[in-house]
């Protein structure tokens, strides 16, 4: 048998539409490793609210709001993916993450953020690009503002290339 928890919690996530999905653990705590899975879970809720209410509801207990993490990591694991994204792991570590680059990275070259050297080719500066933007998408745990740094060195790569506006003849 199991024990009820003295204070049930409820974590609730935006999705990609716009909706809110909730899960809810009341009978043992979420856990990280190995993840728990919630007692409950349902999703397209108006309002965080009502994600709650209808959490509890389904209950029959009041339940604590918790982090959204929580519920993101189900909705991951639901789709077969694993539950935390690197980012998240650090966040549930308590590492922080600069919202910002930092100054030495403002002052780095698009060639030094791309890692080609100046000069580069075409191919390879697209090459370099989709490389260092898979690494630093937000999506797969990068961080937003280096994403966009990636991409600002990426644009002036393209301008400062010796054979811009060149056309082969054939």
């Amino acid at each position: 048998m199991t024990e009820a928890l003295d204070t049930a919690v409820c974590s609730v996530a935006r999705t990609q539409r716009g909706r809110f999905f909730w899960a809810a653990w009341w009978t043992g705590p979420p856990a990280r490793t190995p993840f728990r899975k919630p007692d409950a879970s349902n999703g397209g809720a108006a309002t965080p609210e009502a994600a709650l209410a209808e959490a509890e509801a389904l209950s029959g207990r009041a339940l604590t709001m918790t982090d959204p993490i929580w519920a993101r990591a189900w909705m991951r694991t639901l789709r077969g993916q694993p539950p935390f994204t690197p980012r998240d792991e650090e966040r549930l570590d308590g590492i922080a993450r600069p919202e910002r680059p930092a100054a030495d990275e403002k002052r780095l070259s698009a060639w030094a953020i791309l890692g080609i050297e100046k000069g580069a080719t075409l191919d390879e500066i697209k090459r370099a690009y989709r490389a260092r933007a898979l690494a630093t998408h937000p999506d797969r745990g990068g961080d937003p503002a280096i994403f966009r740094a990636v991409q600002r060195a990426y644009e002036k790569a393209l301008a400062a290339r010796p054979d811009r506006g060149r056309r082969a003849r054939g």
